[in-house]
């Protein structure tokens, strides 16, 4: 971060961030309980988004949420690379691939799907909103049986203060410019991904390395 950036975000106050998860219905978590995974597999992510660059900046968030929840996770670039030496370098021909020929592949007990459907930064003069919007699947290894599927959209809208006068609205337009230019895509898709697996009823129930394992059933 710049450090223009960064003094610009100290006279900030905090991030606006909204939440649309809550159109999401709770879960039916039975078909999770009877597979029991204990090893995620998470595959690059089709970007359905404007930004070419998306699915690459996405990839390096999801890792440390679902382990975390206390799954053993691969590592995703490691991933990435190997599915692109068998021939699937395209996050497209990933996901229409058999999900038994992936978790095969790699030893996994289930597989996790991600789909970016939004990543994008509206620009208005005194005002700039950040917006993401991801969709999860995750499918049993040998089967393709659904295990989890989940859709989380935030936004974030620097909120620059109630300062009145010529000197609130320049500083309301620096902080819109300053969103423009360098969006928080990152620490928004980071935030989505840890509400998206933790959320009681609608995220991932607690993994085989964590202490919550087996004991959280009224929350999933």
């Amino acid at each position: 971060m710049s450090m223009t950036r960064a003094k610009i975000l100290l006279g900030m106050t905090a991030l606006l961030l909204i939440s649309a998860c809550q159109t999401n219905p709770d879960n039916n978590y039975s078909a999770f309980r009877n597979a029991d995974p204990k090893s995620i597999l998470i595959v690059p992510a089709v970007n359905k988004s404007l930004e070419v660059t998306a699915a690459d900046y996405y990839l390096a968030t999801i890792g440390i949420p679902i382990a975390e929840r206390g799954f053993y996770t691969f590592p995703v670039h490691m991933v990435k690379r190997v599915l692109e030496d068998d021939g699937l370098s395209d996050a497209d021909l990933v996901h229409n691939a058999e999900t038994a020929q992936l978790a095969k592949l790699f030893g996994a007990d289930a597989v996790l799907y991600v789909t970016i459907e939004k990543w994008e930064s509206r620009y208005a003069i005194f005002a700039t909103t950040t917006e993401i919007e991801i969709g999860y699947v995750l499918r049993e290894g040998s089967t393709g049986e659904e295990l989890w599927r989940h859709t989380e959209t935030l936004a974030y809208t620097p909120n620059a203060g109630d300062n009145a006068g010529i000197a609130g609205l320049i500083f309301k337009a620096i902080a819109a410019a300053v969103e423009r230019a360098e969006p928080n895509y990152i620490p928004l898709a980071r935030s989505a991904n840890a509400l998206a697996v933790s959320r009681p009823h609608q995220g991932i129930p607690a993994g085989p390395y964590l202490d919550a394992y087996g004991k959280d059933k009224a929350d999933f």
